[in-house]
């Protein structure tokens, strides 16, 4: 039976679900890794749950099998139903693996205590952070295993290019395989950021947090 990881890994290399307008509902990876993550014409829905219950709760939406997966009523019923909460619809982009080494003056640091570090660890495992002129960049193992990055740039640096090199950097960074990302779609400034360090996106999501 294909998993989220089987699914995941396969739109990082470019090959997504069938577009047949249907729903996918598979087991969740592990506790953490709850949500509903859609593509063109086809979405998953990662959850512990009867997939009978699944099926009905989006049917009571009203909306059409499109839609129903994103729709308010049906994401108000998986947190009613699991007790978790969530943050955004983000956008899911990948980028490819770059050859090459993350640069002279991109330094590891080591400091669990770091703000970056205490949040990225609440959601991914494996976190390693860098830093760069105040600039921060994360990388870490997210939903279903997949190797996600984050960026922080502050204001005062920020219209220098720094954001997309870090971006480039973690490419570089993660040993041949694909980097995802989740970014909020009203962020325009991050998304336009992402493109330029050569970044798409595959689709959207929403994750159910504990």
């Amino acid at each position: 039976m294909e998993t989220l990881r089987d699914i995941l890994d396969a739109a990082g290399r470019g090959a997504f679900p069938r577009p047949d307008g249907g729903t996918t509902v598979v087991g969740q990876p592990a506790a953490r890794d709850a949500g509903v993550f859609a593509f063109t014409a086809h979405s998953v829905i990662a959850l512990d749950e009867d997939p009978e219950w699944v099926r009905a709760a989006l049917a009571a939406t009203g909306c059409d099998a499109l839609a129903a997966p994103m729709n308010p009523r049906f994401l108000t019923a998986l947190m009613d139903r699991t007790g978790r909460r969530c943050d955004t619809v983000d956008v899911m982009l990948t980028g490819a693996p770059l050859p090459g080494g993350p640069g002279p003056d991109l330094r590891e640091i080591h400091d669990p205590a770091h703000p970056r570090v205490v949040s990225s660890r609440a959601r991914r495992d494996e976190v390693r952070v860098w830093t760069v002129d105040g600039a921060v960049l994360v990388l870490g193992r997210g939903v279903a295993g997949r190797l996600e990055v984050a960026v922080e740039v502050p204001e005062e640096v920020r219209q220098r290019g720094l954001g997309r090199e870090l971006l480039r950097a973690a490419r570089r960074l993660s040993g041949g395989e694909p980097v995802w990302a989740q970014v909020s779609p009203g962020n325009a400034r991050s998304l336009r950021a992402f493109e330029a360090a050569g970044y798409r996106a595959v689709g959207s999501e929403l994750l159910l947090r504990r």
